[in-house]
């Protein structure tokens, strides 16, 4: 059973690693309260994921939604921006995951999200293209965005425990053993 002490955890990984879900499910199991960086990093705009927010207006946006909380589960990356939150953690949970699922797990996403891909705009059909090849490059160690390597110097460097799941397992399983390292204080299972 978790402790009555308060909960903030990160939960990162590669894109379609499973972040979004595993957090959700964690806060549902855990009566608490999920947000995603998707929501903080990007202005609302349709179609989505065009503007980025000023990183000052990404803290004070979390200030204001969630950081002061005694609980909360966030889903996604803060490495570079996100300093405000790596203090308040009490745990972060790192998602890994094969290449070639997760990138199928992505294709098949984009998919549900977009529709008929054939049928997009040439600007969202570069915007989804661009998307694509970003996340192939994560295991490139040379890729100058968000990597494998960036990862865990970025996880190094957090002041809580990170337990590392492998998240190519059914979700239920995923969720009992998040909950278990967390119940066991964060270490790794």
């Amino acid at each position: 059973m978790l402790s009555a002490e308060p909960l903030r955890v990160l939960v990162t990984g590669a894109s379609g690693s499973g972040t979004s879900s595993l957090a959700r499910a964690l806060a549902s199991a855990l009566s608490s309260q999920v947000f995603d960086a998707d929501d903080i990093f990007w202005c609302p705009s349709d179609p989505p994921f065009v503007t980025k927010r000023l990183v000052a207006d990404r803290l004070k946006l979390m200030e204001a939604l969630f950081l002061p909380r005694r609980d909360w589960i966030f889903a996604g990356s803060v490495m570079g921006w996100g300093h405000s939150i790596t203090p308040r953690l009490t745990h972060a949970i790192f998602l890994t995951l094969d290449a070639d699922t997760r990138m199928a797990r992505l294709r098949e996403r984009e998919r549900q999200r977009m529709g008929d891909l054939s049928r997009l705009s040439n600007f969202e059909a570069a915007a989804h293209q661009g998307f694509m090849d970003w996340a192939a490059s994560y295991d490139d160690p040379d890729f100058a965005g968000r990597n494998r390597t960036h990862h865990d110097a970025f996880l190094a460097g957090l002041p809580c425990p990170v337990i590392h799941l492998d998240s190519a397992i059914p979700e239920p399983d995923l969720l009992a053993q998040a909950i278990a390292a967390l119940d066991a204080g964060g270490r790794s299972t």
